[in-house]
């Protein structure tokens, strides 16, 4: 999402879960699950004036707020959504809700679910995508680097062959789904943030006997 000028996104994350015993589920990391949960807060956006996005039990609201009337929308569906909890017997986490305010401007309003205030939050992680106030994605280049650079750590540690057979296929699979994974979206454009990311696969190359010469 862009955004020009001093249009201001709000997001708001919250999580959803049944408050009722059932005697029967779904078990947890099934594909059914999230299917069956879908189909069942299907209706959601009924009557929801902003845009409402959902992935599972996750729930994202957003709306432009450069004059007050879109605070009130966003207000007003955040008291829909509720409305829609009660009667379904769900609730959304209050304490697991956060605000994202994206933009220029300094219209930076204050949200409530129930008669409790949502949170502000520089930044957000959504599906492992860490996304900040400034859509700055140094942060998570770092946290990319970071998590697959200790991969390449166990993987040296670990194994006693460093030849390519050995070294190459534990990278394809393990460090380098990290540094792929949504990359679409969170494409680095600073050159320090896709040389921090270079540094692993060079450090990868580095370790495989017989590629030294590629690093």
């Amino acid at each position: 999402m862009w955004l020009d000028g001093c249009i201001q996104s709000i997001v708001v994350n919250g999580s959803m879960s049944r408050w009722r015993s059932e005697k029967n589920a779904v078990p947890q990391r099934f594909t059914l699950g999230p299917v069956l949960f879908n189909i069942f807060t299907n209706d959601r956006n009924v009557e929801i004036e902003c845009t409402l996005s959902s992935f599972a039990d996750d729930t994202k609201q957003s709306g432009a707020v450069d004059v007050p009337e879109g605070w009130d929308a966003i207000q007003r569906d955040l008291g829909t959504l509720e409305k829609w909890a009660c009667v379904n017997l769900v609730r959304f986490h209050g304490a697991e809700c956060r605000v994202l305010h994206l933009g220029c401007g300094k219209l930076w309003y204050q949200y409530r679910l129930r008669d409790e205030w949502i949170k502000s939050s520089p930044d957000v992680k959504d599906l492992g995508v860490l996304v900040d106030e400034t859509l700055d994605v140094s942060q998570q280049c770092a946290l990319t680097a970071q998590k697959a650079n200790h991969i390449l750590g166990y993987i040296k540690s670990s194994m006693a062959s460093t030849s390519r057979e050995v070294i190459l296929p534990l990278y394809s699979a393990l460090a380098r789904p990290h540094l792929d994974y949504c990359i679409q979206f969170w494409s680095p454009q600073h050159k320090k943030d896709m040389d921090l990311l270079e540094w692993v696969r060079r450090r990868a190359t580095k370790m495989a006997r017989g590629l030294e010469h590629l690093s």
